[in-house]
């Protein structure tokens, strides 16, 4: 199972509290660091998300943890869907995230709301494609998350979630430990005002449980045809899984 990393350790608030106010603090200069600090191959993984949701030509789309909405406006951009809604429970990143939608013209496609995964409101099977780039990490319940997932996903659609993993091969593992633990956070502290952020979201990264591991977290939360993607050298995993 996950072990519980926040963001904020001198903190009485729940990891939930901790990981809303910690995107709200890092949400204006969110995506040029993302950009930065991932070298730009998040774009790419991005594009396999989207690829692989395109094949069942979802309608409905519901893209958890959006924060800025960038899978949710590449989704509407390339699948022409009926509606993309985009969940996140930091006001701040959804703010951000609007300002581009309005900027590209997607405001009629995208709806962009506060929400909690773990408690969301919408009907039992109502999206064709469910999405979560780089956000079940940040779960304060996993398994409660991902049998809210389950509710409202349709028995033919399809979840889609892009995660951080750890390579596990020579050098590839020594490398990646080196970047998470000390580039990464170091990077945050020059540049983000939330000067733990970027800690956390390595700590987080490294403690997470990954391919194989991940697969039976899917399975034993309603989930099944679970299959998984390494990409770059494992730094990521794409899973793809039924309801």
């Amino acid at each position: 199972m996950a072990k519980t990393v926040k963001p904020y350790k001198d903190s009485k608030l729940g990891k939930k509290e901790q990981v809303t106010q910690m995107f709200d603090n890092i949400s204006t200069n969110y995506d040029g660091l993302n950009r930065v600090i991932s070298l730009g191959i998040d774009v790419k993984w991005r594009k396999k998300v989207v690829a692989i949701v395109g094949k069942n030509n979802p309608k409905q789309i519901l893209d958890i943890a959006t924060g800025t909405g960038d899978l949710a406006i590449m989704m509407a951009q390339n699948l022409n869907p009926d509606k993309v809604i985009g969940l996140d429970i930091s006001p701040g990143m959804l703010e951000v995230g609007k300002q581009k939608i309005n900027k590209e013209r997607l405001s009629d496609k995208i709806e962009m709301m506060v929400g909690d995964s773990e408690d969301m409101p919408f009907k039992d099977n109502t999206f064709d494609a469910i999405t979560v780039s780089f956000g079940v990490r940040n779960f304060a319940n996993l398994n409660k998350g991902l049998q809210e997932i389950a509710r409202v996903l349709k028995p033919s659609g399809v979840l889609v979630i892009l995660e951080t993993s750890n390579p596990t091969k020579f050098p590839f593992k020594q490398g990646y430990k080196i970047y998470t633990n000390f580039i990464l956070p170091t990077i945050g502290k020059l540049f983000s005002k939330d000067k733990v952020a970027y800690t956390y979201l390595s700590e987080s990264a490294n403690s997470f449980p990954f391919g194989p591991a991940f697969n039976n977290i899917l399975q034993k939360n309603g989930f099944t045809n679970t299959v998984h993607e390494p990409v770059t050298f494992g730094s990521a995993t794409i899973y793809t899984a039924k309801k």
